[in-house]
């Protein structure tokens, strides 16, 4: 059977999955997924509807020519989208092109991670790295690859935490 990319999408959204209680970061992931439905989704559309009927309630009060209208709420909101909706998305749009690579490098120069790897990288071309070195990074590596769900195929994901004794000083990754 050929899965298509819906099925792998939803595959990964099964519910045995989202109930797994065995792991150990079971309730801390549940957390994540309620902060990031909740202030992603759910309160960005409770905050627009919000912020339509301000504008609609101002509007009446402020400008007498719109009260004349008797204007009802559904038509005002959907003139309100049809204009903000545009006008939002210009925005973003220059956010996306212009403000990105600020955001980009300023979380570039926070990554202790990212930094530490790639100056391994550096250090590995360089020929400055240890047999011993090269080891430790590996293990780091297939340790936070052993955690994902389609892991490199060098990691066998039943294999226990691996410590080693190197120079390279790594955050513990559990």
């Amino acid at each position: 059977m050929i899965m298509t990319s819906y099925d792998i999408r939803m595959k990964d959204l099964s519910v045995p999955r989202l109930l797994n209680f065995r792991s150990h970061n079971w309730a801390r992931r549940r957390w994540l997924d309620f902060r990031n439905g909740h202030s992603i989704y759910l309160i960005f559309l409770m905050t627009f509807a919000n912020f339509v009927t301000i504008q609609y309630q101002l509007l009446l009060q402020r400008v007498p020519s719109i009260h004349s209208l008797h204007i009802n709420i559904w038509i005002f909101a959907l003139l309100f989208v049809a204009i903000y909706l545009p006008l939002g998305m210009i925005i973003g749009y220059w956010h996306r092109k212009n403000q990105f690579s600020v955001e980009a490098e300023a979380l570039f120069n926070q990554n202790q991670i990212g930094a530490t790897i790639n100056l391994f990288l550096i250090d590995l071309i360089d020929g400055k790295v240890t047999e011993e070195e090269k080891q430790h990074m590996r293990k780091y590596l297939l340790n936070i690859m052993k955690r994902t769900e389609r892991p490199y195929a060098g990691v066998d994901k039943g294999q226990s935490h691996v410590e080693c004794n190197s120079k390279i000083k790594i955050q513990k990754t559990e």
